[in-house]
């Protein structure tokens, strides 16, 4: 597994950024059975980097908490069965890992969730990555259905890892 951190921004959490985003990265994966060895990068900023972005993408001109850009589009999510045939160009030539996406966190934005919520910050840096690494394997929570079915699977990957509110 490779994972990459970027951090582009003067704000800091007092985490272990990349032991976090790894843990429950793999946390996932292995939880959606992902049979590959995965390329995950994760970038840091500030609220003006991520609205941005935000506008820039989405076309939404506001501060967000996290972004995901994934590199995959599943026929469902996790659903690992044509990738190599469907998305050739979504392995890493060098090493092979299937490339996933990015993940792009507002660490101001996190801390601030982490005392609206009344948990941690490692907890909501955490829910953030676990959130965005769904997000990366095709899930979505634009309908109450997979909503329901993201926020159980954020709860079960969290959970698992003692990572609770």
């Amino acid at each position: 597994m490779t994972f990459y951190v970027e951090k582009e921004t003067e704000t800091d959490l007092g985490l272990d950024y990349r032991a976090i985003l790894e843990k429950v990265a793999l946390k996932v994966l292995e939880q959606e059975k992902c049979p590959y060895e995965a390329e995950i990068s994760l970038t840091l900023v500030d609220p003006e980097d991520i609205r941005a972005t935000n506008n820039e993408f989405r076309g939404i001109d506001k501060v967000t908490d996290v972004l995901s850009f994934p590199m995959v589009e599943y026929q469902s999510p996790a659903d690992f069965s044509n990738i190599e045939e469907d998305f050739p160009d979504c392995f890493n030539p060098e090493t092979g890992e299937l490339m996933l996406g990015d993940i792009v966190i507002c660490l101001e934005r996190a801390r601030e969730q982490a005392e609206e919520y009344g948990h941690s910050v490692l907890r909501e840096f955490a829910f953030l990555i676990a959130h965005s690494m769904l997000h990366l394997l095709g899930f979505d929570h634009m309908e109450p259905d997979e909503a329901a079915v993201m926020e159980a699977k954020q709860r079960e990957a969290l959970d698992s890892l003692g990572i609770t509110r």
